[in-house]
């Protein structure tokens, strides 16, 4: 147990002190003024506790930790639930390692398929994203450990993103880019970060506008902390209302010393500042008082199975899946039993320290396969061609067995912090495998480990199952046999539209100019495009199941200002499962630009087999509004609307139609 240092008051504190407790003190502590207030630890990430230590030589490494999935895998799951459960497992892994805050998570909208940091983000849709996060930073903060809500604002690409501006118009901003962090506040997060870039030229540490925002219009009462290394003008940025810089800079603490001295920064501005670290380690320190972890590692790593469970979709099946026990099955590629948590998850400041158990999935698959279960590596990252006869090894394994799968992916190597992905497609070595095996066994499947979309257009319709394993974490490789063999019925949906092409993305030709990265498809990001101009391999919020629902007898029933909507479900199958039954509004003859349609809610229900469960929204009134720039705020026009719901955005079931009108909204 720690001994916690006695907390002073602002009153206490000299004007030298309270500027250096604006400022860090080392890489990952908040500065404790030489005993006079508590220290805080804060850590990466969102995914994983990447605490680091030294050895005894001052060699500094990670501890050990849970790879739990990415959060593109637990936004595939669609669950609230699983949500708020990771986020209590990730608060007792913080609690063993003294962790006070958690940099997580990050609610960014998947503007462009391409951004090497995607994986770390839920969603293209600000609603699924801020919902999840609200219960993740829920769970981790009623466990005792603070959150972190990342990276405000306008994040949407990692090229030059030290410079680069986020051009965007303010209904844009507020409809898609704010949304979540609205929504995601609602938990009240103990801190937020910071991004990297300028929005509308103005650097994200120096935003008055926007720090305004979260504080004033979204209740955010926490502290505002940099990005590491985000901070231009350390004056600057604390007149706009940043609180802590990270990490520590000295030349930037005796330039803001030198300022205050010369007047440029008033004691009121940096005492508003200071009190909000003071309030923040407060805040911490109760929250945190007398928790210890709830579960063990074991436990934790269930969660993670969960996770992965939930999180894996099935985006094609041909009658090829579940396996039959009896089936032979020839599994290759390297990542089906990986030596390096790397090719199983994404780079960056999200990596963490892989406790190494092993991830062999034809090792595991062999355990519940009464057929034989052969496996072969097939190629390395240099091509196909680069180890003899390894490749025509697996070959000709495909070619003897009932089943062929093969493993193919990105990894940390291609979707890293830092750096975007340079190709939509896997490497050309992945598709011509792909290819090659589909050619010696009809009943190929591929399972994907990758943190975005995938162009699959050369080969999604010469395999006949596709599964969408993700970035699924240490368990992830358990999770994926019990759903190859049926053990787990897949229910994960996807969280992004994967496009055709990447010409058939609305930011074609936008994404990497030098300074600007100009938002010019507004409104139009992920389905909000594609269901209306089309492109869509794969739709937002498709995943298959091995059971089939049917929805029926939808109902509306009109209360004032708010919506009911009840639908049942039925699983016509002989399978228990699970369903993400989606709720989208669409305005009818609209009097100003709105998309085709937008998420408003989602159900997870688990339904018996031959059973049905019912749905159950409730709408309110902002489900219908837009931002008006005429009045400057939220506003709902008169007319009729539809509700709609649906398997997916393109696959709509039930629809009905009501009327907002004087004030309120009625059935029509």
């Amino acid at each position: 147990m720690r001994k916690e240092k006695k907390l002073r008051s602002l009153q206490d504190l000299t004007a030298e002190e309270k500027l250096r407790l604006i400022c860090a003190k080392g890489f990952w502590n908040t500065e404790d003024i030489d005993g006079k207030v508590p220290s805080l630890s804060v850590s990466d990430g969102p995914v994983g506790v990447r605490k680091v230590t030294a050895d005894e030589n001052g060699k500094q490494y990670d501890l050990p930790s849970v790879a739990y999935p990415a959060i593109q895998c637990l936004a595939n799951s669609w669950s609230e639930e699983l949500a708020r459960s990771m986020g209590e497992a990730l608060a007792d892994d913080c609690l063993e390692k003294q962790v006070d805050i958690l940099l997580a998570p990050g609610v960014n909208i998947k503007r462009h398929p391409l951004n090497g940091r995607n994986f770390e983000y839920f969603s293209e849709d600000p609603y699924l994203a801020g919902t999840l996060a609200k219960e993740y930073i829920e769970g981790l903060q009623e466990c005792g450990v603070g959150a972190c809500l990342k990276h405000y604002y306008a994040n949407n690409l990692e090229y030059n993103r030290l410079e680069q501006s986020s051009d965007v118009d303010e209904r844009t901003l507020r409809e898609i880019y704010l949304k979540p962090f609205e929504i995601a506040c609602k938990a009240k997060p103990v801190s937020a970060m910071c991004a990297y870039n300028r929005i509308n030229g103005v650097y994200a540490s120096e935003n008055k506008k926007g720090f305004r925002i979260l504080r004033e219009e979204f209740g955010f009462d926490g502290a505002i902390l940099s990005d590491w290394g985000a901070v231009r003008d350390r004056t600057a940025a604390a007149k706009a209302g940043l609180d802590i810089e990270f990490p520590f800079d000295q030349r930037n603490y005796e330039k803001l010393l030198a300022d205050y001295h010369a007047g440029a920064i008033s004691e009121e501005e940096v005492d508003a500042c200071a009190q909000r670290v003071l309030d923040l380690i407060v805040r911490c320190k109760r929250m945190s008082a007398g928790k210890t972890p709830k579960t063990n590692v074991e436990e934790r790593l269930a969660v993670a199975q969960r996770i992965a469970e939930e999180g894996i979709v099935l985006l094609k099946n041909d009658g090829v899946l579940p396996l039959k026990s009896e089936q032979s099955v020839a599994v290759s590629g390297e990542f089906a039993a990986p030596s390096r948590i790397s090719k199983i998850a994404g780079g960056g400041s999200s990596m963490v320290q892989w406790r190494g158990d092993p991830f062999d999935i034809a090792e595991k698959l062999q355990k519940r396969q009464e057929g034989a279960v052969v496996y072969e590596r097939a190629f390395w990252e240099k091509g196909i061609d680069s180890f003899g006869q390894k490749p025509h090894r697996a070959l000709y394994h495909a070619a003897k067995s009932d089943v062929s799968i093969i493993c193919v992916g990105t990894g940390a190597e291609i979707e890293c912090e830092e750096r975007d992905r340079a190709s939509l497609r896997l490497p050309v070595w992945e598709e011509e495998m792909i290819l090659r095996l589909a050619e010696r066994n009809e009943n190929t499947v591929v399972i994907l480990f990758a943190g975005s979309a995938v162009d699959m257009s050369a080969w999604q319709d010469r395999v006949k199952g596709i599964v969408l394993a993700g970035f699924c974490g240490e368990r992830g490789g358990d999770a994926l046999v019990r759903i190859l063999t049926g053990e787990v019925n897949p229910s994960g949906k996807l969280a992004e539209t994967f496009p055709v092409h990447f010409e058939d993305t609305p930011v074609c030709g936008q994404f990497c100019s030098p300074c600007v990265a100009h938002y010019g498809e507004g409104l139009n990001v992920g389905y909000r495009y594609y269901d209306r101009h089309g492109g869509a391999a794969f739709p937002f919020g498709h995943g298959l199941s091995y059971s089939c629902f049917e929805y029926a007898d939808m109902k509306v029933e009109a209360q004032g200002e708010r919506l009911s909507v009840r639908c049942g479900v039925k699983n016509v199958s002989e399978r228990d499962g699970k369903e993400i039954v989606q709720l989208y509004v669409r305005p009818f003859d609209p009097f100003v630009y709105r998309p085709e349609k937008e998420l408003k809610g989602s159900q997870k229900n688990a339904v018996k087999a031959g059973g049905e469960r019912e749905a159950v929204f409730v709408l309110e009134k902002d489900a219908f509004a837009y931002w008006s720039t005429a009045v400057d705020g939220w506003r709902v026009d008169d007319g009729l609307y539809e509700i709609l719901i649906g398997a997916s955005s393109q696959d709509i079931r039930l629809k009905a139609l009501v009327e907002w009108k004087g004030g309120a909204v009625h059935m029509v």
